[in-house]
């Protein structure tokens, strides 16, 4: 299992970032995501299920991507979510921010990745610790570079 927990500095509001995690918005975060689309419920409830598709290079995956926390306060949001992918990985993130003042915003990214098979257990073992730590810096600088632009 692969775990994270990374933070970074927002210089923007706390709102404006958070909008960055809203169903219209999260192809700005995440660019390999194809579709979006709600299925069950809404989007800010606990419960909530998207469809999603994901594009890695040639390979296109379909899953369900549960909500399965969501908190938005004034000075404090929240999101974890959880899919399974490929059939090998369950993916749980976390995405928390606080105000820090009215131009400031701390965000936290946080999540594991466990194999749910012996194939992905496997691949998970074999994979590289540095480009998982790759992939996590990117996403942080990314949220904080499409907030800031």
């Amino acid at each position: 299992m692969i775990q994270w927990k990374e933070e970074i500095i927002i210089n923007k509001n706390i709102e404006d970032v958070w909008n960055l995690f809203r169903d219209k918005n999260i192809k700005r975060i995440m660019p390999k995501v194809e579709e979006h689309k709600l299925i069950e419920k809404k989007e800010h409830e606990v419960g909530a299920k998207h469809e999603q598709t994901y594009r890695e290079g040639k390979r296109v995956e379909t899953y369900i991507v549960e909500t399965l926390a969501y908190e938005e306060l004034v000075e404090r949001k929240h999101k974890q979510i959880r899919f399974v992918i490929g059939k090998a990985f369950e993916v749980t993130l976390s995405f928390t921010l606080l105000q820090n003042s009215n131009t400031q915003t701390k965000f936290t990214y946080e999540g594991t990745n466990k194999g749910v098979n012996f194939v992905g257990r496997a691949m998970l073992k074999l994979g590289n610790e540095k480009s998982n730590y790759k992939v996590v810096e990117e996403f942080l600088h990314r949220v904080k570079n499409e907030a800031e632009n």
